[in-house]
């Protein structure tokens, strides 16, 4: 089913690139399924086109923490604060900072 999932989001992606919740939910996809710098690259893409896309900041920072690149989680999550704070979207300002807070000095 992950299979399928995936191929179909691929899909949904290639046919519109400027989809974010297609382009969001790839780039889920792939992280859950180990596939971390793939899916960074998806995220990536994705703030590319819509900086305001919150939760977008929150899943790639956590997958570039298990990439082991802590400094540009850091960046990332900072970001998110500032989009996050700009927008009023208080709960996952909320969830970046306890991110930001949990990364090693």
């Amino acid at each position: 089913m992950a299979t399928n999932r995936l191929e179909l989001l691929k899909q949904m992606v290639g046919k519109d690139p400027a989809n974010s919740f297609a382009r969001y939910g790839l780039a889920m996809e792939l992280a859950n399924n180990g596939a971390l710098e793939e899916g960074a690259g998806e995220f990536r893409a994705l703030l590319e086109r819509d900086e305001n896309y919150a939760a977008a900041y929150f899943h790639l920072g956590q997958a570039l923490e298990k990439l082991g690149e802590l400094d540009e989680a850091r960046a990332v999550y900072e970001k998110g604060i500032e989009v996050t704070t700009r927008r009023g979207d208080l709960h996952t300002r909320a969830e970046i900072e306890a991110a930001l807070n949990t990364l090693p000095v």
